[in-house]
């Protein structure tokens, strides 16, 4: 009787384990998966969250969570392509169309996430970041006026974010109204005096405004905020050449190149480095090219008509 009753016991225990439901297999991968990727191991979560897929292929949280881990690995493609299958499998799902619409536009698809972006004005429409999304859309779409609207918007649902209002202020400084770019960068310092961007949006204001010096002190403010954004050490750059420190200025500018080689914006400043030392063959390396893709940007045409008359 008591082999019988062991071997009872030892069949219940077995037929337990063997029960765990496929939501609980499932569940445990993407619990591993998102431990990973707390752990700052992307490429881990990655393996752990396609463990879940294999269990079930249409479990939209996994894709979700496995977008985000490749966005962590600037993998744009493989993120936006996972986003839209945890969309296929959750026509709903609000965060998926959000990071899919940022994932467009990091990815230069402007009109990709301007649908988004109005999948989401339409059926979230009382949350900040769909209105926000729409901005940054229009932004690069170059309609300021829509973009500031959308911005207003968005802060008006979500108004103690201070980045709101430096959207605002970076459409009105491209359009040159640099009083009201200015009021807002103040009233965004009262809300978030640590708000990195606001420093860095206020130093380019004082830069077009001739004010070298103290553009040169609001960017060291954003540089020691956050000291990963390549831009910060361009545009610190950038304002020491204007100082008359243009060694110092090109060591910062090449940072700025290799943090990221894809920035016009350093290239343009390593084409005035070479005006200001008279070299016209390399300034006109950097400025000649820039010119055709970016006729428009500011300083570009000056510096590159002032290397032709090198």
């Amino acid at each position: 009787m008591k082999v019988k009753n062991s071997l009872l016991l030892c069949l219940l225990i077995l037929a337990f384990f063997s029960c765990d439901s496929l939501e609980d297999k499932k569940g445990r991968f993407l619990l591993k998966g998102n431990e990973k990727l707390k752990e700052n191991d992307p490429k881990g979560a990655i393996d752990f969250y396609t463990e879940a897929l294999e269990l079930d292929s249409t479990y939209e949280d996994a894709y979700y969570n496995k977008a985000m881990a490749h966005l962590r690995l600037n993998e744009l493609e493989a993120a936006i392509s996972d986003f839209s299958l945890a969309i296929k499998y959750r026509v709903t799902y609000v965060d998926a169309y959000f990071q899919r619409g940022l994932g467009y536009i990091d990815n230069g698809e402007f009109y990709k996430g301007r649908e988004d972006a109005q999948w989401l004005i339409t059926n979230d429409g009382q949350n900040w970041k769909s209105h926000f999304l729409n901005g940054l859309v229009e932004e690069k779409l170059k309609n300021y006026p829509g973009a500031l609207t959308s911005f207003e918007k968005a802060f008006e649902l979500n108004p103690k974010n201070a980045d709101l209002l430096v959207n605002q202020a970076t459409v009105t400084y491209y359009q040159k109204e640099y009083a009201s770019a200015q009021k807002l960068v103040d009233q965004a310092e009262q809300i978030n005096p640590n708000e990195p961007n606001l420093h860095n949006l206020r130093s380019m204001i004082l830069f077009d405004l001739g004010n070298y010096a103290e553009a040169l002190l609001s960017v060291e403010k954003a540089i020691k905020i956050d000291n990963q954004q390549a831009y910060y050490y361009n545009n610190k750059g950038l304002y020491l050449l204007f100082l008359d420190k243009p060694e110092e200025g090109l060591d910062l500018i090449n940072q700025s190149i290799q943090m990221d080689p894809k920035n016009p914006f350093a290239l343009r400043n390593k084409g005035i480095y070479y005006v200001m030392k008279g070299d016209k063959i390399s300034s006109l390396q950097y400025l000649e090219e820039l010119y055709k893709n970016y006729p428009e940007m500011d300083l570009l045409k000056e510096y590159l008509e002032k290397a032709q008359a090198l």
